[in-house]
């Protein structure tokens, strides 16, 4: 057994927002392994994948007052991870060009059996959000994200205003957020893991 396994992963939360130093480590000796080969699938590059770590490490102990974590720890590790090597990749535009970022979704997802399966749950969490959502929430959201209609398209197609089609997406997407507890871009989340 390890040693996070002693501890579940809302007690770890729990001891980190208390700054207890060692739940940072125990999680860090626990995940730290899967994150890097999340980001090393990604980028191919050790340095860059080690700094990658080190700055979700560093987030989260930055935020561990304001930790919400609602999918598991491993989820929302692998989440910060995989945000966090777009935003590299944003910051270096010219990495973007060429096979780094093609079929960046299927790199997350069959980076190793692990990946794929916290990608698995962040999917099967997002679509229970979603069918939680309104229905005409939900349908606007869907038509948005799934269908990749734009807000008029919607517009026409529901006989409604585009300002109500951008109010059910705001709505949608605040929701998504706040149940997903992670500090990541929202729109990254949706179009990377759907």
């Amino acid at each position: 057994m390890t040693t996070a396994k002693k501890y579940t992963d809302v007690e770890l939360v729990e001891r980190l927002q208390q700054n207890e130093e060692g739940a940072l480590t125990i999680i860090y000796k626990e995940y730290w392994e899967i994150m890097y080969l999340a980001a090393y699938n990604l980028v191919k590059d050790r340095s860059v994948c080690e700094d990658i770590v080190q700055e979700v490490f560093i987030s989260l102990w930055q935020r561990r007052a304001k930790l919400q974590i609602k999918v598991s720890l491993k989820s929302y590790l692998y989440t910060s991870t995989v945000y966090k090597v777009y935003d590299h990749f944003s910051k270096n535009k010219k990495m973007l060009q060429g096979e780094l970022f093609d079929n960046f979704e299927n790199k997350i997802e069959t980076s190793n059996p692990e990946t794929k399966l916290m990608h698995e749950e962040l999917i099967h969490h997002l679509d229970s959000i979603i069918d939680t959502l309104p229905d005409k929430c939900k349908e606007v959201y869907k038509l948005s994200r799934e269908n990749m209609l734009s807000n008029k398209e919607i517009a026409e197609q529901l006989n409604i205003s585009q300002r109500t089609v951008e109010g059910h997406i705001s709505k949608a997407l605040k929701i998504l957020k706040e149940s997903l507890g992670v500090a990541v871009s929202i729109e990254f989340i949706i179009y990377f893991f759907r």
